[in-house]
């Protein structure tokens, strides 16, 4: 048997996954936290990748890894970090952002050049900053790095003389790298880093060979974890996948590149050779995390609590833009609770506001998408709640298939390192299991919550 590896290095934890690289089969895994927060230390990504590693990789022929996107790793001509690495989480970029689609001439300039307009997660709006603020750190970066980037680099030994990789998928993200044409625009990030052009990453193939890791295991591309979330499921043509992570997403795969102006969606690449629309919001599972902490509880706590709510909460609705919002481009934004009478002030009523809320908001997103969906895919650990998987059929108005749960990101990457490691004009084959469906519950209901939450919404954010 051939054994691949795949990697989740998220904003959450690193995941490991060892698979049959014959049949996608689990064989083993772990999960190592990382902290809270939007900026890290990019050693601290590396330290859980090995201790995620250890002992796990015995006979082990190739491996991938899958990253959170956009982040901004800066390095040294010694291959060190100038700085702590900016996560895609971090806001202060927003500014820097705005100035950027100014300067180009507007939204459909961005659009047209890389397929996605500047918002605070953006990698060229995380340069500006930096470039601003802390000019003398930004004028000792050689190399700029994503997350993937440097942990594929540091399993190939970390050699500062060596060349680094990314992949068209991750690259996408960056705000330097078109889709279109596949090609960086050094322009582009020459006038976000205020004149600096350090050296960029190699842009591989899905299929291609990034190296090997001293011991000689094979290294393949890697690539970021939605595209890498695609490959897992197995995706095709009309698929509409729903991620309820840390953050929202959702995206589907196109045989042609996107060009959104209103910078709704970004025209990102995928892990195939394809292109991947996708539409991120910054408020999703720790939408239920917060709330189910100040309730005194967990998420199964929070799940009993909201089922004794009616779907609508009785007129409650939470805007649940906690930590500002990228989708609507809210950065500055805060959560709020409306409809609050002696009657609505339970807890069992804000457990359901809280889950929908958090659904409204991926729903809008949604709608953004340019797809008429065949299939709409509930994947993410908020996923495995059935409660909020009729909720989100309700308020989606459509019947929701929900995979069986597994590590999808890890998943992806690991399919892509049997790929590399095989090599061909497809990705392997791995079978999958029937997915549980769930339907809205009356007609109406949904269009109902989603009305009032846009009438609040737009009280308050017009």
């Amino acid at each position: 048997m051939t054994v691949v590896a795949g990697v989740d290095s998220s904003t959450q934890s690193c995941k490991l996954v060892v698979c049959d690289a014959d049949t996608g089969t689990v064989l083993r895994q772990r999960q190592i936290p990382h902290p809270d927060g939007t900026e890290i230390a990019p050693s601290i990504w590396w330290d859980a990748l090995r201790q995620a590693c250890d002992r796990m990789m015995r006979d082990v022929e190739a491996i991938a890894v899958a990253g959170q996107q956009h982040g901004l790793v800066a390095l040294d001509a010694a291959g060190h970090p100038v700085r702590d690495a900016l996560m895609w989480n971090d806001t202060r970029s927003a500014e820097a952002a705005t100035q950027l689609v100014a300067e180009l001439g507007g939204p459909q300039a961005w659009a047209d050049a890389v397929g996605s307009v500047p918002l605070a997660a953006h990698t060229v709006a995380k340069l500006r900053w930096f470039a601003d603020h802390e000019p003398q750190l930004a004028d000792r970066t050689v190399r700029v790095l994503l997350p993937h980037d440097y942990l594929t680099w540091q399993l190939r030994g970390g050699d500062p003389h060596d060349e680094t990789t990314t992949d068209r998928g991750d690259a996408s993200g960056t705000g330097y790298w078109s889709p279109t044409s596949g090609r960086y625009r050094t322009d582009l990030l020459s006038m976000a880093f205020r004149g600096r052009t350090p050296a960029l990453p190699r842009v591989l193939n899905p299929a291609e060979v990034a190296g090997r890791t001293p011991g000689g295991r094979l290294v393949a591309a890697g690539t970021g974890d939605n595209a890498a979330a695609a490959l897992g499921l197995g995706i095709g043509d009309g698929d509409v996948v729903v991620s309820l992570g840390t953050s929202g997403t959702v995206f589907t795969r196109s045989g042609q590149p996107s060009a959104d102006a209103s910078g709704a969606v970004n025209g990102f690449a995928d892990a195939t050779g394809a292109f991947l629309p996708l539409v991120c919001t910054l408020n999703a599972s720790r939408v239920l995390d917060a709330t189910a902490t100040l309730l005194g509880t967990d998420l199964s706590g929070l799940e009993v609590l909201a089922a004794q709510s009616p779907p609508g909460a009785d007129g409650l609705t939470l805007l649940p833009y906690l930590t500002g919002e990228r989708t609507p481009n809210l950065p500055h934004a805060t959560g709020s609770l409306h409809g609050l009478r002696p009657e609505t002030m339970r807890p069992h009523h804000l457990a359901r506001a809280a889950i929908e809320g958090m659904l409204c908001n991926i729903a809008e997103a949604f709608d953004r998408l340019p797809t008429t969906p065949k299939r709409i895919l509930l994947i993410g650990g908020a996923a495995r709640s059935r409660l909020i998987a009729h909720a989100a059929a309700t308020i989606f108005g459509q019947t929701v298939s929900v995979p069986n749960p597994s590590e999808y990101v890890a998943l992806g990457a690991a399919r892509q390192a049997a790929w590399a490691l095989r090599g061909g004009a497809r990705p392997p084959r791995w079978p999958t299991l029937a997915p549980t469906e769930f339907h809205p519950i009356a007609p109406g209901v949904g269009v109902a919550i989603r009305e009032r939450y846009a009438r609040i919404r737009d009280t308050y954010y017009p």
